[in-house]
């Protein structure tokens, strides 16, 4: 029987469960729990790498496919346990400086950030930046339903998870080129040891035509004016 090892990209079915109510899936019927209009989408995980808690990212490995298996995580396996110092006061006037109306119980982005309103006293919100999850025990129940094997499709979930975008590429037998504008470089020189660790191929950087065409256009005016 075929099984999982790390490094391995696979698809899961899963369903995270706390206290019983689901808090997270990608299963229809368990996914309508959460909210009617809600739509399941393609979960991919590169087994080992922190694509999900570190409880279900190990439980991934030595697996069967297409069995369903049921685990509990401990909150230190989840999402960590709650830290005092995220619990903070903060003046009303920086929730109103951007338009944000602050009310106990409610979950607002601030600063790019997740935070819940616990109360507010005056001029002050207490708030707690500590995931709502954190603390706190899990259960999953999940499925592995295939291992990827298509080199196109393993690319394109490694750049979606650590990229946050999928740019042009180009396979060629042991290295994989990536074409785009210069402040990509940056990224893809950052990934590149990960990207060889889990793919077994070599991620190289390439400016893309029209950028290329534009800087050497500046080289040429720059040459010019020098003479």
């Amino acid at each position: 029987m075929e099984t999982t090892n790390k490094n391995d990209f696979v698809e899961i079915k899963f369903t995270g469960y706390y206290d019983g109510k689901v808090f997270d899936s990608n299963i229809p019927e368990d996914l309508k729990k959460l909210s009617p209009e809600a739509k399941p989408e393609k979960t991919i995980v590169i087994i080992g790498q922190g694509m999900v808690v570190s409880g279900l990212d190990k439980a991934l490995e030595g697996k069967e496919i297409e069995k369903e298996y049921k685990i509990h995580v401990p909150y230190k396996e989840g999402f960590g346990e709650r830290k005092r110092e995220l619990v903070k006061t903060i003046p009303l006037n920086v929730f109103t400086k951007q338009n944000i109306n602050p009310y106990p119980g409610a979950t607002l982005l601030l600063d790019n950030m997740l935070v819940r309103i616990i109360t507010i006293s005056g001029a002050r919100v207490i708030t707690d930046f500590n995931n709502p999850l954190a603390g706190k025990d899990l259960d999953y129940k999940f499925k592995i339903i295939r291992k990827l094997q298509d080199d196109k499709e393993k690319c394109k979930a490694f750049f979606k998870f650590f990229f946050k975008i999928i740019p042009k590429f180009n396979i060629q037998d042991n290295k994989v080129i990536i074409e785009g504008p210069k402040p990509i470089e940056g990224i893809v020189n950052f990934y590149k040891d990960k990207f060889k660790e889990v793919m077994g191929k070599e991620l190289e950087f390439k400016l893309e035509e029209k950028e290329e065409k534009i800087k050497k256009e500046e080289k040429e005016t720059q040459k010019q004016a020098t003479q």
